[in-house]
Protein backbone atom coordinates (compact mmCIF):
# COMPACT_ATOMS: atom_id res chain seq x y z
CA UNK A 1 0.00 0.00 0.00
CA UNK A 2 1.35 3.38 -0.97
CA UNK A 3 2.00 5.71 1.96
CA UNK A 4 0.55 9.21 1.89
CA UNK A 5 3.26 11.86 1.96
CA UNK A 6 2.74 15.33 3.43
CA UNK A 7 4.77 18.22 2.14
CA UNK A 8 6.31 20.73 4.56
CA UNK A 9 3.77 23.28 3.30
CA UNK A 10 0.88 20.96 4.24
CA UNK A 11 2.27 20.46 7.74
CA UNK A 12 2.68 24.23 8.16
CA UNK A 13 -0.89 24.88 7.02
CA UNK A 14 -2.26 22.22 9.38
CA UNK A 15 -0.31 23.63 12.33
CA UNK A 16 -1.59 27.13 11.55
CA UNK A 17 -5.21 25.93 11.54
CA UNK A 18 -4.79 24.17 14.89
CA UNK A 19 -3.27 27.33 16.36
CA UNK A 20 -6.13 29.49 15.08
CA UNK A 21 -8.68 27.09 16.55
CA UNK A 22 -7.03 27.20 19.96
CA UNK A 23 -6.87 30.97 19.89
CA UNK A 24 -10.56 31.32 19.07
CA UNK A 25 -11.64 28.83 21.74
CA UNK A 26 -11.88 30.50 25.19
CA UNK A 27 -11.69 27.10 26.89
CA UNK A 28 -8.30 26.42 25.29
CA UNK A 29 -7.11 29.99 25.64
CA UNK A 30 -8.79 31.69 28.63
CA UNK A 31 -7.06 35.00 27.89
CA UNK A 32 -9.25 35.47 24.81
CA UNK A 33 -12.61 37.27 25.16
CA UNK A 34 -15.51 34.84 25.40
CA UNK A 35 -18.06 35.05 22.56
CA UNK A 36 -21.18 37.01 23.44
CA UNK A 37 -23.46 34.10 22.55
CA UNK A 38 -21.73 31.80 25.03
CA UNK A 39 -21.83 34.47 27.73
CA UNK A 40 -25.58 34.92 27.23
CA UNK A 41 -26.25 31.18 27.34
CA UNK A 42 -24.39 30.87 30.63
CA UNK A 43 -26.29 33.84 32.05
CA UNK A 44 -29.61 32.21 31.17
CA UNK A 45 -28.59 28.95 32.85
CA UNK A 46 -27.68 30.82 36.03
CA UNK A 47 -30.99 32.71 35.85
CA UNK A 48 -32.91 29.43 35.55
CA UNK A 49 -31.07 28.06 38.60
CA UNK A 50 -31.93 31.17 40.62
CA UNK A 51 -35.61 30.91 39.68
CA UNK A 52 -35.65 27.27 40.81
CA UNK A 53 -33.96 28.22 44.09
CA UNK A 54 -36.44 31.00 44.83
CA UNK A 55 -39.34 28.74 43.85
CA UNK A 56 -38.31 26.44 46.71
CA UNK A 57 -37.84 29.45 49.00
CA UNK A 58 -41.28 30.75 48.05
CA UNK A 59 -42.88 27.66 49.56
CA UNK A 60 -40.81 27.93 52.75
CA UNK A 61 -40.73 31.63 53.68
CA UNK A 62 -43.35 32.80 56.19
CA UNK A 63 -43.57 36.59 56.69
CA UNK A 64 -44.35 37.52 60.31
CA UNK A 65 -47.35 39.67 59.38
CA UNK A 66 -49.88 38.98 56.58
CA UNK A 67 -50.78 42.62 55.91
CA UNK A 68 -47.08 43.55 55.71
CA UNK A 69 -46.48 40.65 53.35
CA UNK A 70 -49.30 41.83 51.07
CA UNK A 71 -47.80 45.34 51.00
CA UNK A 72 -44.34 44.00 50.15
CA UNK A 73 -45.78 41.78 47.39
CA UNK A 74 -47.80 44.66 45.90
CA UNK A 75 -44.73 46.92 45.86
CA UNK A 76 -42.75 44.09 44.31
CA UNK A 77 -45.33 43.65 41.56
CA UNK A 78 -45.12 47.37 40.72
CA UNK A 79 -41.33 47.10 40.52
CA UNK A 80 -41.65 44.01 38.31
CA UNK A 81 -43.94 45.82 35.85
CA UNK A 82 -41.53 48.78 35.78
CA UNK A 83 -38.68 46.37 35.05
CA UNK A 84 -40.56 44.77 32.14
CA UNK A 85 -41.31 48.19 30.61
CA UNK A 86 -37.72 49.34 31.21
CA UNK A 87 -36.25 46.29 29.53
CA UNK A 88 -38.49 46.79 26.52
CA UNK A 89 -37.44 50.45 26.36
CA UNK A 90 -33.76 49.49 26.37
CA UNK A 91 -34.37 46.98 23.57
CA UNK A 92 -35.45 49.82 21.28
CA UNK A 93 -31.87 51.09 21.40
CA UNK A 94 -29.81 47.89 21.71
CA UNK A 95 -31.93 45.31 19.85
CA UNK A 96 -29.81 43.66 17.14
CA UNK A 97 -26.95 46.13 17.60
CA UNK A 98 -24.99 44.88 20.61
CA UNK A 99 -22.40 42.93 18.66
CA UNK A 100 -22.46 45.18 15.58
CA UNK A 101 -22.05 48.72 16.88
CA UNK A 102 -21.40 50.70 20.04
CA UNK A 103 -24.72 51.98 21.42
CA UNK A 104 -24.20 55.10 23.56
CA UNK A 105 -27.51 56.98 23.45
CA UNK A 106 -30.80 56.87 25.32
CA UNK A 107 -30.56 54.65 28.43
CA UNK A 108 -27.08 53.60 27.29
CA UNK A 109 -25.86 57.17 27.64
CA UNK A 110 -26.36 57.19 31.43
CA UNK A 111 -25.10 53.69 32.24
CA UNK A 112 -23.48 50.89 30.25
CA UNK A 113 -25.90 48.13 31.22
CA UNK A 114 -29.41 49.55 31.67
CA UNK A 115 -31.02 46.30 30.48
CA UNK A 116 -29.31 44.47 33.32
CA UNK A 117 -30.25 47.22 35.80
CA UNK A 118 -33.90 46.59 34.97
CA UNK A 119 -33.27 42.83 35.24
CA UNK A 120 -31.97 43.37 38.79
CA UNK A 121 -35.11 45.35 39.61
CA UNK A 122 -37.17 42.55 38.08
CA UNK A 123 -35.45 39.98 40.29
CA UNK A 124 -36.09 42.16 43.33
CA UNK A 125 -39.76 42.43 42.42
CA UNK A 126 -40.09 38.70 41.82
CA UNK A 127 -38.44 37.77 45.14
CA UNK A 128 -40.70 40.29 46.90
CA UNK A 129 -43.66 38.07 46.01
CA UNK A 130 -42.62 35.92 48.97
CA UNK A 131 -43.81 38.85 51.11
CA UNK A 132 -40.35 39.21 52.61
CA UNK A 133 -38.12 42.27 52.26
CA UNK A 134 -35.13 40.09 53.18
CA UNK A 135 -35.89 37.70 50.32
CA UNK A 136 -36.34 40.64 47.93
CA UNK A 137 -32.91 41.96 48.86
CA UNK A 138 -31.40 38.49 48.54
CA UNK A 139 -32.93 38.07 45.06
CA UNK A 140 -31.48 41.38 43.89
CA UNK A 141 -28.07 40.61 45.41
CA UNK A 142 -27.91 37.15 43.81
CA UNK A 143 -28.76 38.67 40.42
CA UNK A 144 -26.04 41.29 40.79
CA UNK A 145 -23.50 38.56 41.52
CA UNK A 146 -24.53 36.60 38.41
CA UNK A 147 -24.60 39.66 36.16
CA UNK A 148 -21.31 41.07 37.44
CA UNK A 149 -19.34 38.23 35.87
CA UNK A 150 -21.50 38.34 32.74
CA UNK A 151 -20.81 42.04 32.30
CA UNK A 152 -17.07 41.52 32.83
CA UNK A 153 -17.03 38.90 30.05
CA UNK A 154 -19.03 41.16 27.74
CA UNK A 155 -16.70 44.07 28.42
CA UNK A 156 -13.72 41.92 27.44
CA UNK A 157 -15.41 41.04 24.14
CA UNK A 158 -16.57 44.57 23.38
CA UNK A 159 -13.17 46.02 24.24
CA UNK A 160 -11.52 43.61 21.81
CA UNK A 161 -13.97 44.34 18.99
CA UNK A 162 -14.97 48.01 19.43
CA UNK A 163 -11.53 49.51 19.97
CA UNK A 164 -10.73 52.96 21.41
CA UNK A 165 -14.35 54.16 21.21
CA UNK A 166 -15.39 51.51 23.71
CA UNK A 167 -12.42 52.28 25.96
CA UNK A 168 -13.63 55.89 26.17
CA UNK A 169 -17.20 54.74 26.84
CA UNK A 170 -15.92 52.41 29.56
CA UNK A 171 -14.06 55.31 31.16
CA UNK A 172 -16.84 57.92 31.02
CA UNK A 173 -20.08 56.01 31.66
CA UNK A 174 -20.81 54.06 34.88
CA UNK A 175 -21.39 50.31 34.72
CA UNK A 176 -24.69 50.11 36.64
CA UNK A 177 -25.53 53.24 38.65
CA UNK A 178 -27.03 55.77 36.18
CA UNK A 179 -25.59 59.27 35.84
CA UNK A 180 -28.47 61.25 34.32
CA UNK A 181 -26.24 64.25 33.63
CA UNK A 182 -24.84 62.24 30.71
CA UNK A 183 -28.22 61.79 29.01
CA UNK A 184 -28.18 61.97 25.20
CA UNK A 185 -30.80 60.83 22.74
CA UNK A 186 -30.98 60.69 18.93
CA UNK A 187 -33.41 62.70 16.85
CA UNK A 188 -34.43 59.50 15.08
CA UNK A 189 -34.21 55.86 16.08
CA UNK A 190 -34.49 52.83 13.80
CA UNK A 191 -36.11 49.95 15.68
CA UNK A 192 -36.69 46.27 14.98
CA UNK A 193 -40.21 45.42 16.20
CA UNK A 194 -39.56 41.69 16.36
CA UNK A 195 -36.70 42.18 18.85
CA UNK A 196 -38.86 44.54 20.89
CA UNK A 197 -41.56 41.86 21.11
CA UNK A 198 -39.02 39.20 22.07
CA UNK A 199 -37.65 41.35 24.90
CA UNK A 200 -41.18 42.14 26.08
CA UNK A 201 -42.05 38.44 26.00
CA UNK A 202 -38.90 37.53 27.93
CA UNK A 203 -39.73 40.23 30.47
CA UNK A 204 -43.11 38.66 31.10
CA UNK A 205 -41.18 35.71 32.56
CA UNK A 206 -40.55 37.95 35.59
CA UNK A 207 -44.29 38.37 36.00
CA UNK A 208 -44.90 34.64 35.69
CA UNK A 209 -42.13 33.82 38.18
CA UNK A 210 -43.55 36.30 40.67
CA UNK A 211 -47.04 34.83 40.45
CA UNK A 212 -45.55 31.35 40.85
CA UNK A 213 -43.71 32.37 44.03
CA UNK A 214 -46.90 33.92 45.40
CA UNK A 215 -48.87 30.76 44.68
CA UNK A 216 -46.22 28.49 46.21
CA UNK A 217 -46.15 30.59 49.36
CA UNK A 218 -49.94 30.37 49.69
CA UNK A 219 -49.80 26.62 49.07
CA UNK A 220 -47.11 26.14 51.71
CA UNK A 221 -49.17 28.04 54.25
CA UNK A 222 -52.35 26.16 53.37
CA UNK A 223 -50.62 22.80 53.80
CA UNK A 224 -48.96 23.98 57.02
CA UNK A 225 -45.55 23.07 55.68
CA UNK A 226 -42.57 23.95 57.91
CA UNK A 227 -41.18 27.34 56.98
CA UNK A 228 -38.72 30.07 57.82
CA UNK A 229 -40.02 33.35 59.26
CA UNK A 230 -38.36 36.31 57.53
CA UNK A 231 -39.31 40.00 57.69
Amino acid sequence: MEKTKFSPHAWTTCARQVRLMSISDPLQNPSQPMALGLVQRRRKRFAAALIALFAVAGAMVRPPDASWADLVAAAGMAVTVAAIVGRAWCSLYIGGRKAAELVTQGPYSVCRNPLYVFSILGALGVAAQTGSVAMAGLGAAATVIVLWRTVAREEDWLGAHMGPAYAAYLRDVPRFLPDFRLWREPEELAIRPVLFRITLRDGLAFLGAGLMLRALGALGSALALPGLVLP
